[in-house]
């Protein structure tokens, strides 16, 4: 009769251990099922053109029709990356002391016509993009409010020379792929 007793406690403690292994498994799998759900969300993101944007760009009051057209077929052609051959190295004065600023920049063009157009005008790119550059302080640089400012005013200025010279934008960003100040 002893020995009944014994036996039924090692099947209650089987029957628990089976619960929790359950309950251990169930939660692995729910963790799973909502990671990937979440890297699917974040990542698989939907690159292509709505059409309402377009018809808001065919329908802009400020351009005329075929510079419409040109801006649409241009942001609707493939990404394309036009890195500038050297990193650009300038010094920038600082309310203590002059830093030295070290950018490395990308340029994002839509369609292998802009790439082109962007490849060819490397030499005035990089001398409007070292003057705007120039232009700034360590302590705008030293927060990332300032670099992103940067950024947007570089990318007008491009925009400004491309325009006199191709008579459209070309490039659709300017990127920072590397930056260092000491």
């Amino acid at each position: 009769m002893a020995d009944d007793k014994g036996e039924g406690k090692e099947l209650e403690l089987d029957g628990k251990g089976k619960s929790k292994k359950m309950i251990i498994i169930i939660a692995a799998v729910v963790i799973l099922a909502v990671g990937g759900g979440a890297a699917y969300f974040f990542l698989a993101g939907d690159d292509a053109v709505s059409q309402e944007q377009l018809d808001a760009e065919l329908d802009g009051d400020s351009a005329s029709e075929g510079e419409a057209v040109e801006s649409v077929s241009a942001s609707t052609g493939s990404a394309l990356y036009v890195p500038m051959p050297r990193p650009f190295r300038f010094n920038v004065p600082g309310a203590a002391r002059d830093r030295f600023v070290e950018i490395r920049v990308q340029l994002l063009v839509r369609g292998s016509d802009n790439e082109e157009a962007a490849k060819k005008h490397v030499p005035l790119i990089e001398s409007t993009l070292l003057a705007t550059f120039s232009q700034s302080n360590a302590d705008d640089l030293a927060t990332s409010a300032g670099k992103t400012s940067l950024k947007q005013k570089s990318l007008i200025e491009v925009h400004k020379i491309m325009k006199e010279v191709e008579g459209s934008n070309v490039v659709e960003k300017v990127l920072f792929t590397g930056f260092v100040m000491q």
